[in-house]
């Protein structure tokens, strides 16, 4: 009798919950290293993600359906057609894009109204950004590369203006096809890109970050005009300044139109 009662008591086990409690616990931790991992997303990108879907929201471009699978109590999310969303959210970007830029545009024409009066420089804004052509002659002496008279601090106070904005900055020397050579510039190639390089390190001297620039050297390669006359010649010895649109394509590299200021 007494063997009986002790066999019993060897079988009862109290503490068996516990084998149970500690697979739960390893479990429940594998669920939150999983759900940790899966958590360290990119944080630049998910500010991006989370600006588009609030602005979609906001224009009520985007439509959530909540439909509960067959045999299941749980609930799926659906996005129907995504791309409305993406198409809205890019619409916005170049409207934004381009109301900045149009502020921009008629600040510059304010600053450079003497250059545009004088007929030595034209300005447009497209689709690419915002384009700016000078004529060497308001820049330069001839076949020399130090900014003259008071071009110094006309550029200095474009500078200042395009160093409020965060677009990408191209400058481009132009020449004619007449040949250069002297002690300093053998060739119109180092003559149009000495230019260029002058007037990005006078944006740099007054605020603009230098990974915004890139200075070009095209010496007679895009002529603008026939070099067979004076007047050809003329036009194609200039300096373009282009501020490069935040959502400028790669095809629009070479737009058409545009809107122009008006030169006399």
């Amino acid at each position: 009798m007494a063997r009986r009662r002790r066999q019993e008591e060897e079988h009862e086990n109290h503490e068996r919950w516990l084998v149970s409690y500690a697979d739960f616990i390893t479990l429940l931790f594998a669920f939150f290293v999983v759900m940790y991992s899966i958590s360290q997303v990119n944080e630049g990108k998910y500010r991006v993600l989370s600006s588009a879907m609030v602005d979609a929201f906001r224009e009520g471009s985007l439509a959530i359906q909540a439909t509960p699978p067959a045999g299941s109590a749980n609930t799926m999310i659906e996005l129907p057609n995504t791309k409305p969303i993406a198409t809205a959210v890019k619409g916005e970007a170049r409207l934004r894009e381009r109301q900045k830029l149009e502020t921009l545009t008629s600040g510059l024409a304010k600053t450079l109204s003497p250059l545009i009066q004088g007929g030595q420089l034209s300005m447009r804004q497209d689709d690419e950004g915002i384009h700016v052509e000078i004529r060497d002659t308001a820049l330069f002496p001839a076949g020399q590369a130090s900014p003259l008279g008071n071009s110094p601090q006309l550029l200095a106070d474009v500078a200042r203006q395009l160093a409020s904005v965060d677009n990408q900055i191209r400058v481009e020397g132009f020449t004619d096809n007449t040949p250069i050579r002297n002690a300093m510039y053998p060739s119109n190639w180092e003559l149009s890109a000495a230019r260029a390089g002058s007037i990005v390190r006078l944006f740099m001297e007054n605020g603009i970050a230098p990974e915004r620039l890139v200075a070009v050297g095209r010496a007679e390669t895009k002529p603008a005009a026939d070099n067979n006359s004076t007047e050809g010649r003329a036009k194609n010895r200039r300096v373009a300044i282009t501020i490069i649109s935040n959502t400028a394509l790669p095809q629009d590299s070479l737009p058409a139109g545009g809107n122009r200021v008006p030169t006399p």
